[in-house]
């Protein structure tokens, strides 16, 4: 069979792959108008609410690769990626609720809507049943294209960067600490596909790009408030 070649890196080819997809996350209303300041708070405060849900089992992918992973080294990374969900970006969301009145009873409290279900269950089955590599695949998207997109919006000047409550947001995902995360994972992506057959490597990538389409469709389910239907 086929093998990855040394030439280029696998997230490389990852990256290319989800391209057009992230390029369509960041040319969707939501992200314009967090962009300009101009979002309206209602659709910001949905987004808060699915997404802390949507991080409890985000982080539950992170304790999946820390029981997958064969050594000590990636079991303490991935454990400390964990902790970074559960207690710093998750802190940030219950913060942000309190300054837009909501408790952090009213958070736990918040039904899933259908895209969250979607994306959380895809990718716990993927942790149940998929091999490290599989997990370190489906994670990626999430925190690789938020790190873009903070990266982003840092360098844009006026407009979220001069917003009271959508400036700490953004100063989270452009940070450094959050950055370096980020280039572990693309790092452990990388060395977990080193030399995996074809077969192995086209699975990867399909579970790169299915989560860089749900990262989009939240975006879409977050602009357009999208529960379940009454």
């Amino acid at each position: 069979m086929q093998m990855q070649t040394q030439t280029s890196k696998f997230s490389e080819r990852l990256y290319e792959s989800s391209k057009m997809i992230w390029e369509q996350s960041h040319r969707h209303p939501f992200l314009e108008e967090l962009k300009a300041g101009t979002l309206d708070p209602a659709k910001f405060i949905f987004y808060l609410k699915q997404d802390y849900i949507y991080l409890i089992d985000y982080a539950k992918m992170f304790a999946y690769g820390s029981i997958k992973a064969t050594d000590l080294q990636t079991m303490g990374k991935f454990s400390e990626l964990c902790h970074s969900i559960l207690n710093v970006e998750m802190g940030l969301h219950r913060q942000y609720a309190e300054r837009f009145g909501v408790t952090q009873e009213e958070l736990e409290r918040t039904e899933p809507s259908p895209t969250t279900i979607a994306y959380t269950k895809y990718l716990l089955d993927v942790a149940a049943h998929g091999s490290l590599a599989e997990v370190a695949a489906a994670v990626l998207p999430c925190m690789w294209s938020y790190r873009e997109i903070g990266v982003l919006f840092a360098a844009a000047g006026p407009g979220v960067m001069d917003h009271s409550l959508y400036r700490d947001w953004v100063l989270m995902y452009s940070s450094d600490e959050f950055g370096e995360l980020t280039d572990w994972c693309i790092g452990i992506m990388d060395q977990l596909a080193d030399g995996l057959p074809e077969q192995e490597l086209a699975k990867l990538e399909q579970h790169f790009i299915m989560a860089s389409k749900l990262e989009y469709m939240f975006w879409d389910m977050a602009y357009r408030l999208k529960g379940w239907p009454v």
